[in-house]
């Protein structure tokens, strides 16, 4: 995988994803470095905490199955992979989103917060993998969307009807499966309710809350594979 390479959209039925004991030779390599770096971000944002993420290895697509191996690293290490531009492609990043969509057809999106790494970025509800996702060796990416939803938009799981399947956009080296979950709300009363949540966490995810209902609505602050999505829900495919 490379960071230039195509978009694709696999829709499957079946996530099959088990967690190992496998040691990541660039978080070893490159540890003094690392520490260094991220140490020089904190001083930027506070906030930062290395905590524990899981990241992907060997990601196999076949018929409606999404297969692959994860294993446990250091939130500083998995940065410096995605901020030096990806220099082990031996890995992935693959993570869970909730693509939250309203009684009346949009779909919600939050900005990123200051505080945060991906500050600015415009984004479903969802994120990185970590430990609280695992189930004896295997990663429940299904209820690690469900608690990042909740946490970023205060959205229960009786607030949604989930989709039985889920879309894979594999984009370089990230592979974002999300997840349609139907809100019986409209727009703007959905909009109204993430907000007030928003206000009163001290130290929200988002910042604010982006409806998106045509191609106009789009913004060079959304990444790829949320572009892309967004776009083949747009043309009717869902």
């Amino acid at each position: 995988m490379s960071a230039s390479a195509p978009v694709t959209i696999h829709r499957v039925t079946q996530l099959d994803l088990w967690v190992d004991d496998h040691v990541w030779p660039f978080a070893q390599t490159h540890r003094s470095k690392i520490d260094g770096y991220f140490a020089a971000r904190q001083l930027e944002q506070p906030k930062l905490w290395n905590g524990r993420v899981l990241m992907g290895r060997r990601p196999r697509f076949e018929g409606g199955l999404f297969s692959a191996d994860y294993f446990e690293t250091d939130f500083a290490s998995f940065l410096c992979w995605r901020e030096w531009e990806f220099p082990d492609l031996s890995v992935f990043n693959g993570f869970g989103m909730g693509v939250i969509r309203s009684s009346d057809g949009a779909i919600v999106l939050g900005e990123m917060g200051a505080h945060t790494a991906n500050a600015g970025k415009v984004y479903f509800a969802g994120g990185t993998p970590d430990p609280s996702d695992v189930r004896g060796k295997r990663l429940d990416i299904p209820a690690s969307v469900a608690r990042e939803v909740e946490e970023e938009t205060g959205l229960r799981r009786s607030d949604y009807r989930a989709a039985d399947h889920w879309h894979c956009v594999e984009a370089g080296p990230y592979v974002a499966m999300l997840r349609l979950l139907d809100v019986y709300l409209p727009a703007e009363a959905l909009q109204s309710r993430i907000e007030a949540h928003l206000a009163r966490d001290a130290h929200p995810e988002f910042s604010r809350v982006h409806l998106v209902r045509s191609e106009a609505d789009l913004l060079p602050s959304m990444p790829r594979f949320v572009t892309a999505y967004l776009t083949m829900l747009l043309d009717g495919e869902d």
